[in-house]
């Protein structure tokens, strides 16, 4: 008899399932089904990926997860499968690109996070079905005042409460805790894998349930492991200055000493080229006045018109070179000018 295994948010747990799929004995000839979130937050989610990418007779739905990553909406799990990815990054979004959002075989419907009643599932919102932020918000104003509110039960499955539907739904997404939640013929199946709970899986068409105890709770590890790498990876240059400061306000908090002693670095980098903006100006200021029939012939000639007119002043230059790049190509166009304008003169 063919089998279809549905398995619950992996989150990158890849050595728990390879468990798991042991403990169903997936054949090959067995449709193997992920609800989404493949990635993020466990310790191999490259692997994870490559395992559902190369399997035949496989699909992924689309998680809210592989969607941040889509839309570059990168949080620290985004930054750090980003870095653990490298060169195979485009690769992998593409491949997420094409990923549904839902899968009906002839026992269920299945879907990342969440479904409306009443409406067909080609009709269905896709931030509702993978369980984004709007998603969400929008199924807590429609089910407001609405709902069992079961203890402990988040609001992105308050839809399980509507559901009269004969065909069961198997969905992930909110964590259920050791256990699936089994609530008006749908069935949710994630059991917080990568935060050291359970995985979990559904064959079909008998609904066995299958878990394995994940002995460890790989994000809290990953976020230590991975902070400097994920820092050194980032942009610094080319990112905005307010944007850098921002980001090192919020990262105050960490206490690793490899990670404060990186972040002093960094807020030291600003505060020397935000002083070095004062230098930039007097050199501006005299080399607009030894040009002045010349200012332009060069590619900074707007500061140097500002100049010869009076109304250069330190804080035009922080409001136009606003990230570190801009700065030091000014440094360095303004270095290169100079020697040039010595060697014509000698």
């Amino acid at each position: 008899m063919k089998r279809t295994i549905v398995v619950g948010d992996i989150h990158g747990c890849y050595h728990e399932l390879l468990t798991l799929l042991e403990k169903t004995g997936l054949r090959d000839e067995d449709l193997l089904i992920s609800v989404g979130d493949l990635v993020d937050r466990g310790n191999t989610s490259k692997e994870v990926w490559q395992y559902f990418m190369d399997r035949p007779n496989t699909i992924t739905l689309m998680g809210n997860h592989e969607r941040k990553h889509l839309q570059g909406i990168h949080n620290y799990a985004q930054e750090i499968v980003k870095v653990q990815m490298g060169e195979q990054y485009p690769h992998f979004l593409a491949w997420a690109m094409k990923l549904p959002y839902y899968f009906e075989t002839d026992d269920a419907i299945i879907v990342h996070a969440a479904m409306e009643h009443g409406l067909p599932l080609h009709a269905q919102r896709q931030d509702v079905l993978s369980g984004t932020t709007a998603g969400e918000r929008y199924l807590k104003k429609k089910y407001a005042g609405h709902s069992n509110h079961h203890t402990g039960v988040t609001p992105s499955v308050y839809w399980t409460d509507h559901y009269t539907g004969t065909k069961p739904v198997i969905y992930g997404h909110s964590v259920t805790g050791n256990l699936p939640r089994i609530v008006n013929n749908t069935y949710g199946i994630d059991t917080g894998a990568c935060h050291g709970g359970y995985l979990t899986a559904i064959e079909l068409p008998r609904f066995i349930i299958h878990q394995v105890k994940v002995e460890t709770d790989h994000w809290k590890e990953q976020q230590a492991q991975w902070q400097i790498p994920v820092l050194e990876s980032k942009d610094w240059d080319n990112m905005e200055i307010s944007a850098i400061q921002k980001e090192l306000d919020k990262l105050a908090y960490k206490e690793s000493p490899a990670v404060k002693e990186y972040l002093d670095h960094k807020q030291s980098y600003l505060t020397d080229l935000d002083a070095s903006l004062a230098k930039l100006k007097e050199q501006l200021d005299l080399f607009a006045i030894a040009h002045s029939d010349r200012l332009h012939e060069y590619p900074f000639k707007t500061f140097l018109y500002k100049s010869r007119s009076g109304n250069l002043s330190v804080a035009d230059l922080r409001k136009s070179l606003h990230t570190p790049a801009k700065i030091k190509q000014l440094q360095h166009l303004l270095s290169d000018s100079l020697l040039v304008s010595r060697s014509d003169s000698q």
